[in-house]
């Protein structure tokens, strides 16, 4: 109960402080923001990646929007449980295969079915390398097939990861762009790699670099 009264502002200074750091700002596609329920994915570079596409959505649609994040990484103390558990209400996976106790798809099924938007990463894990994307894990395909009907909106993130380089304790202060492209969903019979690289595309074309523009 304690912990839930300081969630709140919690969330609230952490919004604040990222928008500070990086005067992040939201470019959606020319039908504006998503209405209703959706599967935001994301590219994966930054701890904080998820923090920016949360904190430039809408305030009504920010309240129902959960991040799925490594157990591992937001259990291992204290103040990371009460970030990852209390302040985002994060849907925690456990990683490794050898510690699981449910299915992964089916929790996120299930947050779904609570009415819950989630936040995911089908990268995997964070890509520290200097190719634009690493090739998708399959949760994305399982979660879509398991859900058609919910919208898969590819959210691109520009600049994090020269804001909290990797080894950096005190972020660097720089300009982030989160940018949100047209919904997709899986199409009937559609397979596995057809659906990832269908995927991977859509996120792909949201890259600056992809459009040519500036990194």
């Amino acid at each position: 109960m304690v912990r839930k009264v300081f969630a709140k502002p919690a969330a609230a200074a952490i919004v604040l402080f990222a928008r500070a750091i990086t005067a992040v700002r939201a470019i959606w596609p020319t039908e504006g923001a998503p209405l209703g329920q959706c599967i935001y994915f994301a590219n994966h570079s930054s701890h904080g990646d998820f923090i920016l596409v949360w904190a430039v959505l809408p305030p009504r649609t920010r309240r129902t929007t959960r991040p799925v994040a490594g157990a591992e990484y937001w259990l291992k103390s204290s103040i990371s449980r009460f970030i990852g558990r209390d302040v985002f209400d994060a849907v925690l996976i456990e990683r490794d295969r050898d510690k699981r106790t449910h299915d992964p798809i089916e929790v996120m099924a299930t947050a779904i079915d609570a009415g819950s938007s989630l936040i995911l990463f089908p990268e995997g894990t964070r890509n520290q390398t200097d190719a634009s994307l690493l090739p998708f894990k399959g949760g994305l395909f399982h979660l879509a097939s398991s859900r058609p009907d919910v919208r898969l909106v590819p959210v691109w993130i520009n600049n994090l990861n020269r804001v909290m380089p990797k080894g950096e304790i005190v972020p660097i202060p720089l300009i982030c762009t989160v940018s949100f492209g047209s919904a997709i969903r899986i199409e009937a019979d559609e397979g596995k790699e057809a659906f990832l690289e269908r995927a991977r595309t859509a996120l792909l074309d949201l890259s600056p670099k992809h459009a040519g523009g500036s990194a």
